[in-house]
């Protein structure tokens, strides 16, 4: 089983409602879509998006680096799995999102090779998980309405985005929320490295002091700032998540040795794809400590690819954040996972389960 043909193309998924946060607005989910196809028809799926401000990803850039590594993958054999993994991550640096799209895409054929499920060849599990959905950072009333709708259509859980406003400003957001959604409903929040270390202390005992029981906090203080980090997580009582602070095995590993987070953030488009994933959440069980599997702005292809990794590692990833294709206005893709509210539904068909990708511009091939 021999690769064949390389196609690289982009897909373009206008929002429900722009997606806000500390760091940027973004109106549309617009990704790079790699198909990876064999001399024996079979194809695998791939898809990276361009989060500049947080992977360095860029559609142009992660065009130019394909150019030094799908002529090394073309006519390699499908049995030599790692080999092709090593190419992959040796033949440039960084790039850690086009590497994911690679990677999702050997491993869906690596599964249909053997006719089973990814999250089966993974290690097996129950295809069948349950998402929270992101709120925007917004001004109060316009948040409170979108998580009151998000209540009205099945969650129970938020991921309530905050960070570059004042301080109080985001305590006052959180309490309004709070108070309109009831205890019932689980609040995380994310400041995507919006606070200095003594603002997120503030915002956080503000809100212990007030009553709120929140699931956690994410990434509340600069990716690079770890000892910031752990000053948060040791002046706290509410789980604190490192996720812009963890890209790699070896982050993690600091990151644990150190306890300067309680919880940490996997997300293919970080860890270059299923192989680092698969370390860092053994890692993480080895420490005792829990993982969320979470996304960029990503559609159905790779974000089917991190359920299945979630679903196959479910005794230490126990928090879900996969709300990607929720936010989209339609799809790009048939087959794969489907949604209904905060479900995540996986089928039984070889791989990611994916049959085709509708809508791809600017094609070319390998």
């Amino acid at each position: 089983m021999l690769i064949q043909r390389i196609t690289v193309g982009e897909i373009k998924l206008p929002l429900k409602v722009p997606f806000k946060t500390a760091l940027r607005t973004v109106t549309d989910v617009h990704d790079l879509v790699l198909i990876i196809e064999t001399d024996t028809g079979l194809k695998g799926y791939g898809e990276a998006p361009a989060t500049a401000i947080i992977t360095g990803d860029l559609l142009g850039s992660m065009r130019a680096a394909l150019t030094l590594i799908a002529p090394k993958l073309i006519g390699r054999h499908l049995l030599d799995f790692h080999a092709l993994l090593r190419t992959v991550h040796l033949s440039v640096v960084h790039h850690n999102s086009l590497k994911a799209a690679l990677e999702i895409a050997l491993y869906d054929l690596r599964a249909q090779q053997f006719g089973v499920p990814l999250y089966q060849l993974l290690g097996g599990g129950t295809p069948r998980l349950k998402t929270d959905v992101t709120i925007s950072v917004n001004d109060s009333a316009t948040m409170v309405q979108d998580c009151l709708r998000a209540v009205a259509e099945g969650f129970d859980a938020l991921k309530v985005k905050l960070g570059g406003r004042t301080w109080l400003e985001d305590v006052q957001s959180t309490l309004a929320i709070y108070h309109a959604v009831g205890s019932d409903i689980a609040l995380r929040l994310d400041a995507n490295q919006g606070w200095t270390p003594k603002q997120a202390v503030q915002v956080i005992q503000a809100l212990e002091a007030a009553g709120l029981a929140l699931e956690f906090v994410e990434q509340p203080v600069k990716a690079d700032d770890v000892a910031g980090l752990k000053f948060v997580t040791d002046h706290t009582l509410t789980p604190i998540l490192a996720d812009e602070a963890v890209f790699s095995v070896e982050d993690a590993l600091y990151i644990l040795h150190t306890q300067s987070a309680d919880v940490i953030n996997i997300k293919l488009m970080k860890t270059a794809g299923i192989s680092q994933a698969i370390e860092m959440a053994n890692l993480t069980r080895h420490h005792h400590r829990t993982c969320m599997v979470g996304c960029m702005l990503e559609s159905g292809i790779s974000v089917t690819a991190a359920a299945h990794f979630a679903v196959a590692y479910a005794d230490v990833v126990t928090l879900i954040d996969l709300d990607g294709p929720q936010l989209c206005k339609g799809s790009a893709i048939s087959g794969g996972l489907t949604m209904d509210g905060p479900w995540i539904s996986l089928s039984d068909a070889p791989g990611l389960g994916i049959t085709g990708v509708h809508g791809l511009t600017d094609v070319h091939q390998y």
